[in-house]
């Protein structure tokens, strides 16, 4: 599978990597699992630098869906997240990102891993 997370209860962390073409039913179930851990206060860092999809912009839609339910399920105090885009991915990913940006918490997109992982390091737990 080409996404890769761990979840880090004493740091409050979820890392997530992509790592090749996702799927849709991967990225499906990689939300779901990743809700069903409770980590919705959590700080988030999704890398995306090194993956790929072939998904549409239907596909892209249907998981903002998904995503958007999460957030509202999850109640307040989402934790904050930061998202490693690749330049050629960002207006696939527009969408879901937008969708993201909707949640009341911290949030910022970057093109390269290392400035990501610096800034949700520097957050409070």
């Amino acid at each position: 599978m080409p996404l890769h997370w761990t979840v880090d209860s004493k740091e409050r962390l979820v890392i997530t990597i992509a790592d090749g073409d996702i799927t849709r039913d991967e990225a499906e179930s990689y939300i779901a699992a990743v809700n069903g851990a409770g980590t919705h206060t959590y700080r988030k860092l999704f890398d995306g630098s090194r993956g790929d999809t072939r998904m549409t912009s239907e596909d892209m839609l249907a998981l903002g869906v998904q995503i958007r339910k999460w957030q509202a399920a999850g109640g307040s105090n989402p934790g904050p997240i930061a998202v490693v885009v690749p330049p050629d991915k960002a207006e696939l990913l527009s969408r879901v990102l937008g969708i993201l940006a909707t949640a009341d918490r911290p949030m910022r997109v970057f093109s390269e891993s290392e400035p990501a992982r610096r800034w949700i390091d520097s957050l409070p737990k």
